[in-house]
């Protein structure tokens, strides 16, 4: 452990590596569910059903199917954004990120616990009501309360050891659900071969880059969309922060921060397994990637990403 500061306890670290994880999820089941029905609104009526895709996002297909059926717009709603069956729901997550955030109070900002207290009560608030007609705006909300705790905990909480905790935390789950959103969209989102290349795969492709708030940058970066351009952008980029290498070099930062060992060097099975995704994502080439089949790269690298936090 880093000798700079008190080591935390493991409850400690426990509790608030997953209050941020939870935040970041919340965040980015809010981004799906506005982007998917701007999406429903700019294709054409009759294209297909975009809304089991979304759901396929998570990796829940068989629960949402063995409790809900076919997917239509009110029940994916209800089922991502109030489900409290349902642990990845906005407001399981948000739930389980506040009484985290409860039981390490000592640790964190008095800022932070009241932002958390804050997006638990909106959520609570609208839980109990008709899915919101107004849902944009309910999923901005959302999305704006994520960003503030982030913002919170950036300039009032020290960036010692528990903040190093939230940083991994958060950039593990940003990673994860950036791999998932292309994964899809390969695989699941396009309804047809014959569509590749029509205005309307641009609008998906569109869509794909806006759920991560990344269209301006690709835009400024490469100009036209295309596929294996966006790929590269959210998977290899260095610089965007919901690339997948961008949040898994910041993770590895604060992995070693916490355990105070150097850079390129391990002492823990952890660090090992981070440093490796790093150094393959560092070398890969985006047409090689393809050529081997993007969803066996996905699939490969989030197992490689779940071992990073169970040692």
């Amino acid at each position: 452990m880093n000798t700079s500061s008190k080591p935390l306890l493991s409850r400690v670290a426990n509790a608030i590596y997953w209050m941020s994880r939870y935040v970041e999820r919340a965040e980015n089941v809010a981004r799906f569910i506005a982007v998917n029905q701007n999406l429903m609104l700019d294709l054409p009526r009759g294209y297909g059903d975009m809304w089991q895709p979304i759901v396929d996002t998570t990796g829940d297909r068989a629960l949402f199917l063995e409790h809900h059926g076919a997917a239509t717009e009110e029940k994916v709603i209800r089922f991502l954004a109030f489900d409290p069956e349902y642990s990845n729901s906005i407001y399981s997550c948000v739930l389980a990120a506040r009484e985290n955030a409860r039981s390490v109070r000592e640790t964190i900002s008095s800022e932070m616990w009241e932002q958390i207290n804050s997006l638990y009560l909106l959520i609570t608030a609208q839980s109990r009501k008709p899915v919101p007609e107004v849902l944009p705006e309910f999923c901005h909300h959302v999305r704006m309360a994520c960003h503030l705790f982030q913002g919170i905990t950036q300039v009032t909480l020290s960036h010692n050891e528990a903040w190093h905790f939230i940083r991994l935390g958060t950039t593990l789950e940003r990673a994860d659900k950036t791999t998932r959103i292309l994964d899809v969209k390969y695989f699941i989102l396009l309804p047809s071969v014959s569509d590749v290349g029509t205005p309307y795969d641009d609008i998906q492709w569109a869509a794909v880059l806006k759920s991560v708030s990344g269209l301006e940058m690709y835009r400024k970066r490469y100009g036209r969309l295309t596929p294996e351009r966006i790929v590269e952008f959210l998977l290899l980029d260095g610089e965007f922060p919901r690339a997948v290498r961008f949040c898994l070099s910041r993770a590895d930062l604060s992995l070693h921060g916490i355990t105070g060992t150097p850079l390129g060097t391990f002492s823990c099975l952890s660090e090992r397994n981070l440093g490796m995704v790093r150094a393959e994502l560092d070398y890969a080439q985006v047409e090689v990637v393809l050529r081997g089949g993007l969803h066996e790269f996905f699939d490969a690298l989030q197992t490689k990403m779940n071992t990073i936090d169970e040692c």
